[in-house]
C-alpha cells in the first residue's frame, strides 16, 4: 500500500488555501534529498511558507514537493521529499 502522507499534505494544503489561510510546511532538513537554502534552518528543521503568493511552480507529487521561492530576496529552487514533511 502506498503512503497516505502525500495525499494528506495535498488535501490539507488545498483546505488551508481555500479558507484564505497561509499554508506552511515543517521540514526535516537532514532527510536525504532535501534541498533548501543554507542558513535558514534551525535545529535541523525549517518552516516554509508555501502560499500561492509566496512560491512559483509548486508541484506536490507523491514522492516530493518542489517549488521556487525567495529567501532574503534571492531566488531558490527547493525540493522536499514527501517523507521529510513533518507537518503542514
Amino acid at each position: 500500500m502506498t503512503s497516505s502522507r502525500p495525499y494528506l499534505v495535498r488535501a490539507l494544503y488545498e483546505w488551508i488555501v481555500d479558507n484564505d489561510c497561509t499554508p506552511h510546511l515543517l521540514v526535516d532538513v537532514e532527510y536525504p534529498g532535501v534541498q533548501v537554502p543554507a542558513g535558514f534552518a534551525s535545529d535541523g528543521q525549517i518552516v516554509l511558507n508555501v502560499a500561492p503568493s509566496a512560491v512559483r511552480h509548486l508541484q506536490m507529487e507523491n514522492t516530493a514537493i518542489s517549488f521556487e521561492s525567495r529567501f532574503g530576496g534571492v531566488p531558490h529552487s527547493l525540493h522536499v521529499p514527501t517523507a521529510a514533511v513533518m507537518a503542514i
